[in-house]
């Protein structure tokens, strides 16, 4: 057992700590002195925020009034375990929103407005049988699928990765076809997929998440989601930012390098029910990606993807878990039907997973449709309840976002 001396050397000296947490305890002097009649923070009080609260958690929650209250009202009491209570008590008022925007990871330069109140939503997982001769095919099995899954009340309906192709990186080029920008408008002649899915959207009223599509955009491919709202505007737009370069001996050699290209943006998109973080299939093995959707505001990660005999069993729903535990949120993971006959057999078993970590709704690897009644405001409750969103450590270590 190290010695005492020795576990404080390697401690930073406080000299070095005091500097980035400057702007948030000017923010707790400026609170407290509202709330106590001018009175300084004690110094036990001080040594709580910074072990709980990160400098950026506090200068970014722009605390109102009431919510500081809580947070105030237990640091006057220099309790380190007062603190994280009334801590926690603040984020379950303000469920995690600001006063003003936050920054746009993405972009680092415009801002997210605070995302919606989560509430109940019923979600749609079309885990459809994806023909490998005729997009026409693909486009009626899918606007058949979107079709039953609104009727029977999915809100958010979710197609999955390369529902309109094979999953086969040396035919991608030969079935890509143009996808529009996030507000472009929809030309049936270049984008008929994208096309396809708007329709269905307007017509179905729903929130549709478009699986993924191999994209050409000049000489380029990509593997791109996008995400059409009820008045047919796309909302969202994803490239697969990770591609599928493995080979496991005895398993699987693919290499979607070969044919397509990484994207670089930070993808969200909000619906009444609460905010959307997007990734596609491979995404979901980089729990950096996750945390910064997290970050940004998401209550529900989508994860269109196509696992196979080899990664699936061992850690598809494995992974759906991780990433719903790590980052307290909702997380959905449709997948193509399996197709015995084809190169490329997908594992099927479309999800849902809670922000607890439990399998809220799956099935095997046959054609069907995925239903889960979920309520985004449980990734609030959980997050008050074991806030480790607020206990990082971000003197010591940060995920940051450089695009």
């Amino acid at each position: 057992t190290p010695s005492s001396s020795a576990a404080c050397a390697a401690a930073p000296p406080r000299s070095r700590m005091l500097p980035s947490w400057k702007a948030a305890v000017a923010r707790l002097h400026a609170h407290r002195a509202a709330f106590n009649g001018g009175s300084a923070i004690s110094d036990s009080a001080y040594v709580c925020a910074r072990r709980v609260l990160s400098a950026s958690d506090l200068c970014r929650m722009s605390l109102t009034r009431g919510h500081a209250a809580c947070v105030h009202a237990a640091a006057q009491s220099g309790s380190l375990k007062a603190l994280v209570v009334g801590t926690s008590a603040a984020v379950a008022l303000s469920g995690m929103a600001t006063d003003g925007p936050e920054r746009n990871p993405a972009t680092c330069s415009r801002a997210l407005p605070p995302p919606p109140v989560p509430g109940p939503v019923r979600l749609g997982l079309i885990q459809m049988q994806v023909s490998g001769s005729s997009k026409e095919a693909n486009w009626q099995m899918a606007a058949d699928k979107i079709g039953e899954a609104a009727a029977n009340g999915a809100k958010i309906v979710m197609l999955p990765e390369c529902w309109n192709s094979p999953y086969d990186s040396k035919q991608f080029p030969q079935w890509a076809e143009e996808v529009p920008a996030v507000g472009g408008q929809i030309d049936p002649a270049l984008h008929p997929s994208v096309h396809a899915l708007r329709s269905a959207a307007v017509t179905h009223s729903v929130f549709l998440v478009g699986g993924s599509i191999p994209e050409r955009h000049g000489d380029k491919v990509y593997n791109t989601c996008v995400v059409i709202d009820p008045d047919g505007q796309i909302v969202c737009k994803h490239r697969k930012m990770h591609l599928f370069d493995i080979s496991v001996p005895g398993g699987i050699t693919f290499r979607e390098s070969e044919t397509l290209s990484g994207g670089d943006s930070l993808s969200l998109f909000d619906t009444p029910w609460g905010r959307v973080g997007l990734g596609i299939c491979y995404d979901i093995r980089f729990p950096q990606l996750a945390m910064l959707l997290r970050d940004a505001g998401a209550h529900l990660l989508c994860y269109p993807g196509a696992f196979n005999l080899t990664t699936g069993p061992a850690h598809w729903e494995l992974l759906s878990r991780a990433r719903a535990v790590d980052n307290q949120v909702f997380v959905a993971t449709p997948s193509p039907a399996r197709d015995t006959s084809a190169g490329y057999q997908a594992w099927g078993h479309s999800s849902v997973v809670s922000p607890w970590g439990k399998l809220v709704a799956t099935t095997e690897h046959a054609p069907a449709i995925v239903y889960a009644d979920v309520d985004l405001a449980e990734t609030t409750k959980i997050r008050a309840q074991i806030p480790v969103g607020f206990q990082k450590r971000d003197d010591l270590y940060e995920v940051k976002w450089r695009s």
